[in-house]
């Protein structure tokens, strides 16, 4: 689920240049140990990966903490919030409904929920592929006011209504948490239980998934991660209250879940061949619940998500029958660069393990440089620089802090949103790169 807005929002796909893929012989297994050994030593990241082969889990590895302050370990069946990748299962619980013939495509929405505005010409393919026109309610501007707070549906209902649209449905894709709660929200209606039950008694239960479930209040004395943002050490994040995300990204899982389910779902175990080639098909980079994901010549089909200080990435590759799956409750090392680094050791590509290099420690008087308010014409956002101790912190309007790590001179960035900022202090002008975007702010 994508609850932070533009500075925060990472669509994490695995990608890199051409040549061919080398056939799967047995992979390295010290490497890959050695990988993760790093990153959890180096304080890069913990967390819990997991690969399967025709539906056979091949390796696992979980590092890291579940409750640093506790010091209670992660293991292999601790339980991480996975945001997004519950919009691959809303999907497919919705195709299961169209199956029944309960729902279809080009069912209006009207018919479930007609306050919302333009229900009568959206339709649920529409909201499937992010087609909606429908204010992403988790951009909204006082969101991170209330993320931590319960809400009814009535209650979110009328967040939609009073956040309105932004295009006309079918207009063009853009990706909206508004879409698939609504969807799950739909799934309720129709099968007359809560979404947690749905989820239960269509995917988990019948695919024997012990450690996915809808999730509540984190429980560490259940398995169940704490997460963490890394400033000088790791530091306890925010906890969105899960009525808010519902089929969007309320359900919490593990590695092994995950490469299950995807297993099960290309191989006719959830949907039928019909409703999963419908799900793969690609309109404007959505599929339905599912994105594409490249690696070399090889394409995967799966979703990512981020959630307070979680991350998660799942991907099914059909050639191979491979399932690759990776969450996380505290972010160092990008997650997108060790996924590339899982995926070369287990294809016997040439790798490199990563070399962490300490942030370059910089004196209270060249910190305050670079304190301010920037603004600039071509960002939707502001972003206030400050700093907490010998940590120089960004946020940006109506999101959370960030902590920034000193790399070169007048440069920063933030690893877990593949954020850059260089700082021109005698200019009072900052240059902010995202996601291939370029932006110049001046100092107010």
């Amino acid at each position: 689920m994508r609850v932070i807005n533009i500075i925060l929002a990472t669509f994490l796909v695995v990608y890199s240049a051409c040549s061919q893929n080398q056939p799967n012989a047995k992979f390295n297994r010290v490497k890959m140990d050695s990988l993760f050994a790093k990153i959890d030593t180096e304080k890069q990241g913990m967390g819990s990966v997991s690969i399967s082969k025709n539906g056979e889990q091949v390796y696992q590895r979980a590092f890291g903490y579940a409750d640093v302050a506790e010091r209670i370990p992660a293991n292999a069946t601790t339980i991480y919030r996975i945001g997004s990748i519950s919009k691959t299962f809303t999907s497919s619980i919705i195709m299961q409904l169209i199956e029944e013939g309960k729902l279809a495509l080009d069912t209006k929405l009207s018919e479930y929920f007609p306050e919302v505005p333009n229900a009568d010409k959206i339709t649920i393919e529409q909201m499937l592929r992010h087609r909606s026109g429908l204010f992403n309610f988790t951009s909204a501007k006082d969101y991170t006011k209330w993320m931590e707070e319960p809400k009814s549906r009535d209650e979110l209902i009328q967040e939609m209504i009073d956040n309105g649209t932004v295009f006309e449905p079918g207009e063009k894709a853009e990706y909206s948490n508004t879409n698939y709660v609504l969807l799950s929200y739909v799934a309720e209606k129709i099968d007359d239980k809560d979404f947690a039950d749905i989820l239960q008694d269509r995917i988990t239960k019948p695919l024997k998934l012990e450690h996915t479930y809808y999730g509540g209040k984190i429980n560490p004395e259940e398995n169940e991660a704490r997460s963490y943002t890394l400033r000088d050490d790791w530091e306890i994040a925010t906890e969105t209250d899960m009525s808010l995300p519902a089929g969007a990204g309320a359900i919490v899982s593990n590695p092994t879940d995950l490469t299950t389910f995807f297993n099960a779902l290309f191989t006719g175990k959830v949907v039928s061949e019909k409703s999963l080639k419908e799900m793969t098909k690609l309109i404007d980079n959505f599929g339905l619940g599912l994105f594409q994901i490249p690696f070399y010549d090889q394409r995967a089909f799966g979703h990512n998500g981020g959630i307070d200080g979680f991350q998660a990435n799942v991907g099914y590759f059909p050639n191979d029958s491979v399932a690759v799956a990776y969450t996380t409750n505290g972010v160092g090392m990008v997650m997108n660069d060790i996924l590339i680094g899982v995926l070369s050791i287990y294809y016997g590509r040439d790798y490199d393990l990563p070399d962490f290099k300490p942030a370059l420690k910089l004196s209270n008087k060249q910190l305050k440089a670079y304190l301010g308010v920037y603004s600039s014409p071509t960002f939707p956002l502001k972003v206030t620089i400050t700093k907490e101790g010998s940590t120089l912190m960004g946020q940006a309007t109506g999101q959370p802090t960030f902590a920034l790590k000193a790399y070169d001179t007048h440069k920063f960035k933030f690893d877990p949103a593949q954020l850059k900022l260089e700082f021109m202090p005698d200019e009072d002008k900052m240059v902010l790169q995202q996601g291939g975007g370029e932006f110049e702010f001046s100092r107010e």
